[in-house]
């Protein structure tokens, strides 16, 4: 076991007391004594449509004795194209085009590349400056970590990339604490954009990258009317507003992305995780037509110095297909939106419960944020973690927040048994 480097991992914690997992099915998993675990995070935010869901593994299973790799460099498989269709018009065709990557972390990077690649394309290649935001989370790359605002994430790895500046976050537990749903007051924050803008020059910032909703570092909600003020200074200002959907991509606003549930339409969106339904990694870039075509004025040739050995997996691409047959024959979004008022009178039960300071939720996702034992930040939620596991739920955390996503074919009859386990574990909690 001390071989393997786990990531994001207390790997000495981890390896004294092992929670090893072996098999899934629907909305739980078994760990290695047998035991059934309820799956409150759907996997790491990456199986909406439930585990070893029979399309997507026979889908899998056909595509691996028929093409198991294909290059997409000069080359390219038929189901690469349909996939591409098809994933165009699950946005209603709000964007023209898709690029494929292998993990949020690599579209994410893939998708700053293209805003400076694009300007340059257009005759700005001023235009060289990105601006991320506090706490925002967009994946492990240079580029991902240099526009992330998670300390813990950049403090390691030195200056990063250069020419990037961050918008502040939005959370604020003084005015939001216990808002169900968007919050009222932080919408001003987005008019930071503006004071960045007046610092460096509209003509230097090449684009802007937010999660809709902030996930891995603690399920932050954006203000009524934040999104859409971000947008109309983006476009003010000729700036791409890309939208990091590696987590809400999919159905877990209970509609196709976040984008379609604020009503907010970015430049580019970045896509993972529930793309394949978790089962083959895979990533993907969303742009709009004028980004694509940009290029295409390009003299003969490649036009664009990018991509990765496995962009376009066969696997990949056969179970992203899979997913998407999923979701449309099982009503997989009408499900989720059915549950959404249950799931959050769910979260909102724990109000009142020892070192709860917090509460938040929207669509299939809660965060519960818990006081910090003095001294010894993420303590106090860690131990929740692992208590809850040998419980047989699996939530997750992130400091001393409690982020919950569960798959979106969760019963309320799971609701009941993630919410009650939980009350319990915290009412007990030091």
């Amino acid at each position: 076991m001390g071989a393997f480097w786990m990531p994001f991992t207390n790997n000495r914690d981890f390896k004294a007391s092992p929670r090893l997992l072996v098999s899934a099915a629907g909305v739980h998993y078994r760990d290695i004594d047998g035991n059934q675990v309820l799956d409150g995070t759907a996997g790491l935010w990456c199986v909406p449509c439930g585990h070893a869901q029979p399309r997507i593994v026979a889908a899998v299973r056909e595509m691996v004795g028929t093409l198991d790799f294909a290059p997409t460099f000069q080359m390219g498989h038929p189901t690469a194209f349909e996939l591409a269709e098809k994933l165009m018009a699950y946005t209603n065709h709000k964007f023209g085009h898709v690029f494929y990557t292998n993990s949020g972390s690599e579209a994410v990077d893939t998708a700053l590349k293209m805003a400076l690649a694009y300007h340059k394309a257009r005759g700005e290649p001023a235009r060289t400056r990105l601006i991320g935001r506090e706490r925002g989370y967009h994946g492990v790359g240079f580029g991902g970590i240099s526009v992330g605002g998670i300390a813990g994430n950049r403090k390691q790895y030195g200056t990063l990339l250069p020419g990037v500046d961050h918008l502040p976050h939005t959370h604020n537990l003084e005015k939001n604490a216990f808002t169900r749903g968007e919050p009222e007051y932080g919408a001003h924050l987005a008019d930071e954009l503006e004071r960045i803008v007046a610092l460096h020059d509209a003509s230097t910032i090449a684009a802007v990258i937010v999660e809709p909703v902030a996930g891995s570092t603690g399920v932050l909600i954006p203000p009524k009317g934040y999104l859409k003020r971000l947008r109309e200074l983006c476009t003010k200002h000729g700036i791409l507003l890309i939208f990091d959907e590696v987590i809400t991509g999919f159905g877990r606003m209970t509609t196709p992305f976040a984008a379609d549930y604020f009503d907010v339409e970015p430049d580019m969106m970045t896509t993972a995780k529930g793309l394949t339904n978790g089962t083959v990694p895979m990533g993907a870039v969303f742009t709009k037509g004028f980004v694509h075509d940009a290029f295409m004025d390009a003299p003969a040739g490649i036009e664009l110095f990018h991509g990765y050995t496995y962009s376009g997996h066969p696997l990949a691409c056969a179970a992203s297909l899979a997913t998407l047959e999923v979701f449309e024959e099982q009503k997989i979004l009408d499900h989720a939106a059915g549950l959404q008022e249950y799931w959050a009178d769910a979260v909102y039960s724990l109000k009142g419960l020892p070192n709860v300071i917090d509460l938040r939720c929207i669509g299939l996702i809660a965060g519960i944020e818990l006081a910090p034992i003095p001294g010894k930040p993420g303590m106090r939620a860690y131990t929740a973690f692992k208590k809850a596991f040998a419980d047989g739920v699996l939530i997750r955390v992130t400091g001393d927040i409690i982020a919950l996503s569960p798959p979106l074919v969760f019963e309320k009859a799971h609701i009941d048994e993630l919410f009650g386990k939980l009350a319990k574990i915290l009412k007990d909690l030091d």
